[in-house]
């Protein structure tokens, strides 16, 4: 039998769908599933009675699906159950984001538990190489996604996010711990309304808007990039060197609205490692602002 490791987001439900028969729903204490009922949930600080229950309904297998936050342990709350489990706990939250997911599947695989990626039980999430929508793909387009994947090889060494955004051939965002929507939403222009405003007013007004809280190395051409209301694309892969049964990125509707809001022309997608969740939704989102989706 089948068990879902559930945190937020759609992800779980499409995985779900996918199954001939049901799955146990489990979830992280506070990240609950969109469109799903959890048949139950735990704490982290009660995760080996969880892996009991888990056992006793006969789970065999599990898939690890939907976004978390990292919980913060209680030491109070740690049951007997999961006191052998004290020092790689400690460890995965000590650790970055990856070497978490890592720890938390090795508790599982060596309680006995055969562990998936949701893409390996809904294939269908992954769509075929080439272009998904009307739009044409600019030529510009290949030749940046070489400086984004660079981005994206840094941010993996640094444990960090999936996603950036390429601008001018420049990456003028890259994704951090809240998340690709959240880096998108920074790229959304907050036009200056009221008399008096004028077009030279109004430009600086939206230089000092992409630098206002930015990085140190949001300077130069990439300010001057941030600060133009349209072009680019999302760039959007695995880290390296990351297990693909856990935390394999995804792209969805809010994805393509949020893309859209910043103004980009498109997205693209690593072959074989981004799922795309509610397809038609996305591609028919960006067919009709003429953005492009290029699975690459």
């Amino acid at each position: 039998m089948l068990a879902l490791i559930t945190g937020n987001g759609a992800l779980p439900a499409a995985v779900a769908c996918a199954q001939e028969l049901p799955p146990v729903v489990c979830t992280l204490d506070g990240h609950a599933p969109d469109d799903l009922v959890p048949d139950m949930s735990f704490r982290i600080e009660q995760l080996g009675s969880a892996l009991v229950q888990l056992r006793e309904r006969g789970v065999t297998d599990v898939c690890f699906c939907g976004a978390i936050t990292r919980p913060q342990i209680d030491p109070t709350l740690i049951d007997a159950e999961t006191m052998p489990l004290v020092p790689v706990l400690a460890g995965a939250v000590a650790g970055g984001e990856d070497s978490a997911l890592r720890a938390v599947l090795g508790i599982f695989e060596s309680s006995g538990f055969a562990a998936h990626g949701a893409h390996e039980l809904a294939p269908e999430l992954l769509p075929a190489r080439g272009a998904l929508t009307n739009a044409g793909i600019p030529q510009s387009v290949a030749q940046d996604i070489a400086k984004a994947r660079a981005i994206l090889v840094q941010q993996g060494e640094a444990d960090l996010g999936q996603a950036c955004v390429v601008r001018g051939g420049v990456v003028i965002a890259q994704e951090d711990a809240r998340g690709t929507d959240a880096m998108l939403g920074d790229l959304v222009p907050t036009p200056k309304t009221g008399a008096g405003a004028d077009p030279v007013s109004l430009a600086m007004d939206l230089v000092t808007d992409a630098l206002d809280g930015a990085a140190d190395w949001l300077s130069g051409p990439v300010a001057e990039q941030r600060a133009l209301a349209k072009g680019g694309f999302l760039f959007k892969a695995p880290k390296p060197q990351q297990d693909r049964r856990v935390d394999l990125p995804a792209i969805g509707p809010q994805t393509a609205m949020r893309a859209a809001e910043a103004g980009l022309d498109g997205i693209v997608i690593e072959a074989g490692g981004v799922m795309v969740l509610d397809a038609s939704d996305v591609v028919n989102i960006l067919n009709s602002m003429g953005m492009y989706c290029w699975v690459r």
